[in-house]
């Protein structure tokens, strides 16, 4: 506890007035410090390391274990960029951010040296230090409103849910802080926080670990909603999401970890507001987010081979819609199938239709049609999860009724 305490101290200084006093023993000259990235030892004393070649890192004071040097052989392929997987994407959006902004920090169950349980902290710790990649107990509450409480001091926390389910020990703070303090406080204080997370239904993780919780926090004043789909998409809202001065939940999906992409090695970042139109087409507009889009992607392969040509657009923005491009597309279509793993009662579904139904609605030729998972608790049993959520042939056979 002396630890976090002491950390939050060190952190909030980054950023006080007084802060010039951290480096007045430093023998760096400024023209070496910037592109310069800081390490918080567990002491509470910062050290730093300049930026290599191409932004790369340079060697590292420490706290605890030496960073290995890469050994990877320079890529022979001749296309542009690098593939990485989902969680590795996720990864290089973090640690470009910390590179960039000494403000950036981490803090959640295990995401420390252990690396997070899906790996997309892995190597922060040793890299930056134990207080700005702060392991927590697990206490979702607490450390939720300690990020809460950092970013009102100037700090642009990220606060890692081990499971996206474990979030609902700390809707309280998310609620009744993290969304209204910039409002409660007459704009005195900034919220940069960003809350992710894996979630979703998995396989047979069970009803607990299998949560949807879209439709919890959409109902929440002040807070964004982004969702990834894709390792290029995942970097780019990642970044985005920590330099927004709003608060940001990153929602990832537990089955696209794996997802591998081929993603530019500039740099890059992405507007959190904005749809992106995966496939475009005439008959029928199908608005899908996360896992889902896998599935409306292979429900399009048979829908083209019996004639139809529907377009298909990524939310990515949970909160707010992008109306401007859902709203292009209707009126190009006139038709709007909705496909979403989140619960069908009150779910992202249901606001997505209300929003078109108000905004778009002479233009529509058919009611909308939404599918979304039962309202029931997600089974344990392999087949029985399967019929829980929205399979390909079930979007095969609504658009087929949308375009009659």
């Amino acid at each position: 506890m002396a630890a976090i305490i002491q950390g939050i101290g060190a952190a909030t200084a980054l950023i006080s007035p007084n802060s010039k006093s951290l480096f007045a023993n430093s023998h760096t000259s400024l023209s070496e410090r910037k592109g310069s990235f800081f390490v918080v030892r567990s002491d509470g004393r910062l050290s730093y390391g300049l930026k290599g070649r191409g932004g790369r890192a340079g060697q590292l004071i420490t706290n605890a274990v030496a960073a290995k040097e890469s050994t990877a052989a320079p890529s022979t392929s001749s296309k542009p960029g690098h593939e990485v997987l989902l969680f590795e994407a996720l990864r290089e959006g973090l640690e470009e951010e910390m590179d960039r902004d000494p403000t950036v920090c981490v803090m959640g169950e295990d995401v420390g040296h252990y690396g997070g349980s899906y790996k997309v902290t892995k190597g922060l710790a040793p890299k930056y230090g134990d207080l700005r990649v702060l392991d927590t107990p697990i206490a979702e509450n607490s450390f939720t409103g300690m990020g809460i409480g950092a970013a009102m001091t100037g700090l642009r926390p990220i606060v890692e849910g081990m499971n996206m389910g474990f979030l609902l020990l700390a809707f309280n703070q998310i609620s009744n802080n993290c969304g209204m303090l910039h409002y409660t406080s007459g704009g005195q204080f900034k919220i940069p926080i960003v809350i992710r997370g894996p979630g979703g239904v998995g396989r047979q993780l069970g009803a607990e670990h299998s949560q949807r919780l879209e439709s919890y926090f959409q109902s929440i004043p002040g807070i964004q909603m982004v969702a990834c789909s894709t390792p290029y998409n995942a970097k780019g809202l990642m970044k985005a999401a920590i330099r927004s001065d709003n608060p940001v939940i990153l929602f990832e999906h537990v089955l696209l970890y794996n997802l591998k992409e081929r993603i530019p090695d500039e740099e890059y970042v992405l507007n959190l507001e904005e749809a992106e139109v995966v496939r475009p087409g005439e008959h029928v507009t199908i608005l899908t987010y996360s896992r889902m889009r896998y599935h409306v992607m292979q429900a399009a392969k048979t829908l083209v081979d019996k004639g139809y040509d529907p377009e298909i657009i990524d939310i990515r923005s949970l909160k707010p819609f992008d109306l401007y491009t859902i709203g292009n597309s209707v009126k190009k279509t006139h038709r709007v199938l909705i496909v979403e793993e989140c619960m069908r009662t009150g779910g992202i579904g249901a606001s997505l239709t209300a929003a078109i139904t108000e905004n778009f609605h002479d233009y529509l030729d058919a009611p909308i049609v939404c599918l979304s998972s039962q309202d029931v608790p997600t089974p344990y049993a392999g087949t029985l999860e399967n019929w829980t959520v929205v399979q390909p042939p079930q979007i095969v056979t609504a658009v087929e009724q949308l375009c009659q």
